[in-house]
């Protein structure tokens, strides 16, 4: 997730392919409102713990050549990743090899500015004033297409610190991709394993989740959903998500595909690692909350240290809240626990009750498709819709698709 605003930009137009028929309920119609919208395609999967499983597949005819979609193809997560890192992080402190107290600098001793001041809490919670690494015009390069170099962690975390800090260790939150490039240098060197090692030894093995791993190369899965961006001509400057002072004509690379966009599917991935690089389904994602929320993989202290959330936005004090790798996100109809997360044509967002027995995702394969005003509200009209049935609740009034769904 770069974590700034969606504006709005050009987009192709889109006829969507038709919806599994074991799709269930309002998500079916807000998907194909979402692709009529711009969106290349959307994946749904909701389990509200009383009925089978909805799992919805919808995408835009221009993509279908690439690729057809399937509610279980594998899905670059972007952001929900951190929530896997902090799952890391906290079994260790459960099992005293590291503490929330400990500062950075002794873990990664002269890495980080001012490392005494930055705790390990901090990292996770973004309450750590680092710069964001993605907003260096040569990470940011990498991460468009636009530069095919491999980025080391070590780099990243050095791209990061080479900025001036936002502000002063722990005084409020920003959300800093470098705090989590930081945090899996520190599990590296806290267990003498890789990131990618941990993830599979000490979640996706243990909870079977055959899909979900962290890509130790640039090959792509048969099975990775492709994704897409918007090419130069349709993504007018300022770029959106994009940060303040980013060069006029930055665009993503990729082969050219419809009538306004690219497949970054194959885009560089070596900026994310720890702050965005797992890959999963929906299902396996689903697993993996399940187990986080019902306490499976952290004993109770270490998962309320987790839910113990500070405010997203400080004038809104019972609004979203950012725990360890967690996040606290109000929506219409209750309050949810989970992730969202974007990658260079990814978009994902990924949430459970608090118990972990009802879960919901919804993975759309692009994030700057949806900067146009009438695809950002149909794309949350869709999670609004999916949350909703996930929890049984009753959709927002005037919450309806378009008319033109079918």
């Amino acid at each position: 997730m770069l974590g700034a605003t969606l504006t709005a930009c050009g987009a192709a137009s889109a006829a969507p392919t038709p919806t599994p028929a074991s799709a269930r309920g309002p998500p079916a119609a807000f998907a194909q409102t979402t692709v009529d919208a711009g969106a290349p395609g959307v994946i749904v999967r909701v389990d509200d713990g009383r009925h089978p499983v909805t799992t919805i597949a919808d995408q835009a005819h221009w993509t279908t050549a690439g690729h057809r979609l399937a509610a279980n193809d594998e899905f670059r997560m972007g952001s929900n990743t951190k929530t896997m890192v902090a799952t890391l992080v906290l079994q260790l402190v459960a099992e005293h090899r590291l503490a929330l107290t400990d500062p950075v600098e002794q873990w990664l001793p002269g890495l980080v500015p001012n490392g005494r001041a930055i705790t390990v809490r901090m990292l996770l919670n973004h309450t750590s004033g680092l710069f964001n690494y993605l907003y260096d015009p040569a990470v940011l390069a990498a991460y468009t297409g636009r530069d095919t170099r491999r980025w080391m962690p070590e780099e990243l975390l050095a791209a990061g610190t080479a900025h001036p800090p936002q502000f002063a260790p722990g005084t409020r939150f920003s959300y800093s991709n470098t705090n989590y490039i930081a945090l899996g240098l520190i599990l590296q060197r806290a267990t003498g394993h890789s990131l990618a090692d941990l993830i599979q030894q000490h979640i996706a093995r243990p909870l079977h989740l055959r899909h979900t791993y962290l890509p130790s190369s640039p090959a792509v899965s048969r099975r990775l959903a492709h994704g897409y961006e918007p090419d130069a001509a349709h993504l007018p400057p300022p770029a959106p998500l994009l940060p303040p002072g980013t060069p006029p004509g930055t665009s993503f690379a990729g082969p050219h595909r419809g009538a306004a966009d690219v497949d970054t599917t194959a885009v560089n991935q070596s900026t994310l690692w720890a702050a965005g690089g797992v890959v999963s389904t929906a299902a396996d994602w689903a697993r993996f909350d399940t187990a986080l929320l019902s306490g499976k993989l952290l004993p109770a202290a270490q998962l309320a240290q987790m839910r113990t959330t500070v405010p997203e936005d400080p004038t809104a004090t019972n609004g979203d809240g950012y725990g360890l790798g967690l996040r606290k996100v109000v929506f219409p109809c209750g309050t949810v626990w989970g992730h969202d997360g974007q990658a260079a044509g990814y978009s994902s967002e990924t949430y459970t009750d608090p118990t972990g027995k009802r879960t919901v995702a919804v993975l759309t394969s692009t994030v700057f498709d949806l900067a146009r005003p009438r695809a950002a509200a149909a794309h949350q009209a869709l999670v609004n819709a999916a949350v909703c049935t996930m929890l049984g609740g009753r959709l927002p009034t005037g919450s309806s698709p378009s008319p033109t769904a079918r």
